[in-house]
């Protein structure tokens, strides 16, 4: 898998933008992840793939975050394009993680969001305290050796960054043994911290 880094994120966004443009088409793509974490420089890392959460639609001058399925068809050529001329996977933009969606995002996503125009595509990357939410449910459910952990003890959090991400993270399973694993995960992060 060809490894993204955040120059050529922002040439294959470019890129996408460019090919919805000459269709007439504008599209609005909330991202986070990897490539969130590398273009907003959270992070000085590579990523595989590009992270689509929500889509978003302007009101009162404003993007707002909407359900991201389905991508826009024209969206979706666009990407399947770029992945050709750049050698990519077809997948290397998707919204696998827009299954989120549904169960609602971090508090203050959307304010957050840092908005690029790349032409007729405008991408609202998702700021730190979100950052720090999604990848501690993803630490949580992966576990210590993932990325997810891993990215969350590079951003080093405070204690009430930890703890505004641990109330979110907390709310999104009803398991019985879900909290023990927010709690052990928190734990863990916090002792890694000390370490470095």
């Amino acid at each position: 898998m060809t490894q993204l880094s955040p120059r050529l994120i922002d040439r294959l966004l470019m890129a996408v933008g460019d090919l919805l443009a000459a269709d007439g088409t504008e599209v609005a793509l909330v991202v986070v992840g990897g490539a969130s974490l590398s273009v907003m420089g959270l992070i000085p890392r590579v990523t595989f793939d590009v992270d689509v959460i929500a889509r978003a639609e302007m009101r009162d001058g404003t993007w707002v975050p909407i359900g991201p399925h389905p991508l826009p068809e024209e969206l979706v050529r666009a990407v399947r394009t770029v992945a050709r001329d750049f050698s990519l996977a077809e997948d290397w933009l998707n919204a696998a993680v827009g299954d989120q969606w549904p169960q609602g995002l971090p508090e203050g996503m959307a304010e957050g969001l840092t908005w690029k125009e790349y032409g007729a595509l405008h991408v609202g990357f998702a700021g730190r305290q979100a950052l720090l939410a999604l990848k501690l449910f993803a630490a949580v459910d992966q576990g210590p050796k993932s990325v997810h952990f891993q990215d969350l003890v590079l951003l080093d959090p405070t204690r009430q960054e930890l703890d505004q991400a641990k109330a979110w993270v907390l709310t999104q399973d009803a398991g019985i043994e879900f909290p023990n694993l927010v709690h052990q995960t928190v734990e863990a992060v916090d002792e890694q911290l000390e370490r470095s």
